[in-house]
């Protein structure tokens, strides 16, 4: 699904040339499910920018699916983007002055859906995360648990290939951040494609795989070893 050679990114910054990535290599199969780990100015969140399509690579190959984004136009891009893949950010990025299905709802917008299919693909969404109950309340009056759930059904209502976490649990309590966990977990046993940007280890050990990122360089790529549910992640 994914498959990165030689990928590298640097920035201009006063004129002088920053390498965020330097040459980073590794490929994720479909219905793997992948955390990427690594301090603070390491490049993880450069990595994930180019993995989603919001920035594009300096040097060094990305294939989506098999096919090059050096092949696409930017419109191309964002297409993909929309279709096959969905977002779950640590600040939710939802408008809580929306409703549940509201916010769930737009993504599909952009789409040639009928009204009735979207409506069906949202509710299925939100009760997938066991929120049908909140369906048409605003969003501004849910708990921080709850609009991570949320935000995982706007993840789910385009039937993504891929769904990718960025820091998921970082403005969430340990209960929270635990059920958000488990229903990632839940996804990807069902067959869907989850990679997990984080800084805790015990976030990234919901995951089968772990790529750690230092320097812009990877240092690590390893299975993880299943020991029992985590029940703590602070």
């Amino acid at each position: 699904m994914i498959d990165l050679k030689d990928l590298t990114k640097e920035y201009q910054e006063e004129d002088t040339p920053t390498q965020a990535l330097r040459g980073i290599t590794f490929s994720i199969e479909k219905g793997e499910f992948v955390s990427i780990m690594g301090p603070s100015g390491s490049g993880k969140s450069t990595l994930l920018h180019i993995l989603s399509f919001l920035d594009r690579p300096t040097g060094g190959s990305y294939k989506f699916l098999g096919k090059s984004i050096d092949e696409m136009s930017d419109h191309e891009l964002a297409q993909v983007r929309n279709k096959a893949m969905g977002f779950v950010f640590q600040s939710f990025n939802l408008l809580a002055r929306l409703t549940v299905y509201d916010n769930v709802e737009i993504p599909l917008l952009y789409s040639d859906l009928p009204v009735a299919e979207r409506k069906r693909r949202v509710e299925e969404a939100v009760d997938s995360v066991g929120l049908k109950e909140k369906l048409y309340v605003e969003t501004g009056k849910l708990s921080g648990g709850q609009k991570q759930r949320i935000a995982i059904a706007r993840a789910l209502v385009t039937d993504p290939d891929v769904i990718f976490a960025d820091e998921p649990t970082g403005n969430l309590d340990s209960k929270s951040g635990l059920q958000i966990m488990e229903i990632l977990d839940a996804l990807h046993k069902k067959g869907r494609t989850v990679v997990l940007v984080t800084h805790e280890t015990q976030t990234a050990e919901f995951a089968n795989r772990m790529i750690f990122i230092r320097d812009g360089l990877v240092e690590s790529d390893k299975p993880i070893a299943k020991h029992g549910p985590v029940r703590n992640l602070k």
